[in-house]
C-alpha cells in the first residue's frame, strides 16, 4: 500500500514539474513577443496590464495566464473579455475537451482510416516495421518503392515523408521520386508518404518553393454543431522545402470571406504588409476556392465530434482542388488567431475550466 502511495506521489511530482516547465516556456515566449510588439507600438500601459492581470486571476484562476493576455491586448489596442491564453488553452482546455482521443491525430497514417475517406493524399504508410499501401494492404519495401516511383499525381518528381508526432515543420523529409528507397525511408520511423503538392498560383505569388499551409480551426459548439472559428495562412521562405515555424510568415484570414489581412507577422510577431522574399503585399488578396475548403473541413469535423477542436492544414492545388495535408486534434495552438482575430471561443465556456 505504501508502495502504491509512493508511486502516485512520484507521478504527481513528475506531472507538476512538466506543468511548471510548460508554463514557464510558454510565458517566456509571450514575454519575448510582447517586447517585440512594444518596439513597434509602444509600451503596454499600466491600466491595460492591470485589467489583463485581473482577468487572468479572477476568470481563468491564475496570474500565470496573464502574459499572453498582454500580447493579445497590445495587438488589439484594448482588452477583450473571453480571450484564451495559449498556455491556458494548451494545458487546461485541450486535455479537457480532447482527452487522449485527440492524440490519435499524431499518428499520421490513420487519417484516412479514421475518417473512412481519402482525407489526405497518402501514397503509402510505414507502421511498426511494416510498409502498407494507401489502402492499408501490407507491402514489401520493393513494392512500395515501385508504387512511389510510378505515382505521377503532380508530376514534379518530389515525395514528402511525414513522421508521427511531426509538427512546426519538424519530422518532415523531402525526396526525389527517382531516388526513393523504401528501405532507407523506413529508417526515419513511423509515418506517411505523400506526393509533393503543386500549389495554386495564388500561393506561388508569395513563395514558390515551400507549399503554403492554410490552417482552419473548427470546433463542435455547445449545440453539437460544427463551425469554423479561426483561419490563418503560413507562408514559407525562398529556398525552403516546406514551411518552418522558425521563420514562417503568418497572415490572418477572414473566416467568412477568405480574404487575407493587410498585415502579416513573423513568428516573433513583427509586422509586415508584404512577403519579405517576393515583396508581394497581402492587401486585397482572397484565397481561391476558400468556401470549398471550409465546407470540406466542416463535414470532416462532423465525423469526429468526440474531438471538439481540430486544426486542419490544407492548400488549394493547381487543379483547383482542396488538399488536406494533415489534421491536428491535440497540438493545435490559438495564440496567433486569438491575437489577431479573437476572442474566438468565448461562447463555449472553456474559460471556466480552471476554476471548475
Amino acid at each position: 500500500m505504501m508502495s502504491q502511495f509512493l508511486k502516485n506521489t512520484a507521478k504527481q511530482c513528475i506531472e507538476y514539474s512538466k506543468n511548471v516547465l510548460y508554463h514557464r516556456n510558454s510565458n517566456n515566449i509571450a514575454k519575448k513577443i510582447l517586447k517585440n510588439i512594444e518596439q513597434e507600438k509602444g509600451k503596454l500601459n499600466a491600466q491595460q496590464k492591470r485589467i489583463a492581470q485581473e482577468y487572468a486571476i479572477e476568470v481563468l484562476g491564475w496570474k500565470g495566464f496573464a502574459p499572453w493576455i498582454y500580447v493579445y491586448t497590445i495587438m488589439h489596442g484594448e482588452f477583450k473579455e473571453g480571450w484564451l491564453p495559449d498556455n491556458y488553452f494548451g494545458r487546461i482546455v485541450i486535455p479537457e475537451i480532447q482527452g487522449d482521443y485527440g492524440k490519435i491525430s499524431f499518428l499520421k497514417p490513420f487519417a484516412n482510416k479514421l475518417f473512412n475517406s481519402n482525407v489526405c493524399p497518402d501514397i503509402a504508410h510505414y507502421i511498426n516495421g511494416q510498409w502498407f499501401s494507401a489502402t492499408y494492404e501490407p507491402k514489401t519495401p520493393k513494392e512500395i518503392t515501385d508504387i512511389v516511383k510510378k505515382n505521377d499525381f503532380y508530376n514534379n518528381g518530389k515525395i514528402i515523408n511525414k513522421l508521427d508526432y511531426s509538427y512546426q515543420g519538424l519530422g518532415i523529409h523531402i525526396y526525389d521520386k527517382a531516388n526513393f528507397d523504401a528501405v532507407k525511408v523506413a529508417k526515419n520511423g513511423n509515418g506517411v508518404v505523400q506526393p509533393f503538392i503543386n500549389q495554386h498560383n495564388f500561393f506561388n505569388q508569395f513563395c514558390k518553393d515551400a507549399v503554403a499551409t492554410l490552417r482552419l480551426t473548427t470546433v463542435i459548439d455547445t449545440n453539437g454543431k460544427a463551425c469554423l472559428r479561426a483561419a490563418l495562412i503560413r507562408f514559407g521562405r525562398n529556398k525552403q522545402t516546406h514551411v518552418q515555424s522558425k521563420d514562417q510568415i503568418l497572415v490572418a484570414v477572414d473566416v467568412a470571406t477568405g480574404q487575407l489581412s493587410d498585415i502579416g507577422y513573423t513568428s516573433s510577431f513583427k509586422s509586415t504588409n508584404f512577403h519579405p522574399d517576393t515583396n508581394v503585399t497581402f492587401k486585397d488578396k482572397v484565397i481561391p476556392f476558400y468556401d470549398k475548403g471550409v465546407a470540406l473541413v466542416l463535414e470532416l469535423q462532423k465525423k469526429m465530434p468526440m474531438i471538439k477542436l481540430i486544426g486542419w492544414d490544407l492548400v488549394m492545388d493547381e487543379n483547383n482542388e482542396v488538399v488536406i495535408m494533415e489534421w491536428n486534434g491535440y497540438g493545435a495552438g490559438v495564440a496567433f488567431s486569438e491575437a489577431t482575430q479573437g476572442p474566438g471561443f468565448n461562447d463555449l465556456g472553456w474559460n471556466n475550466f480552471y476554476k471548475r
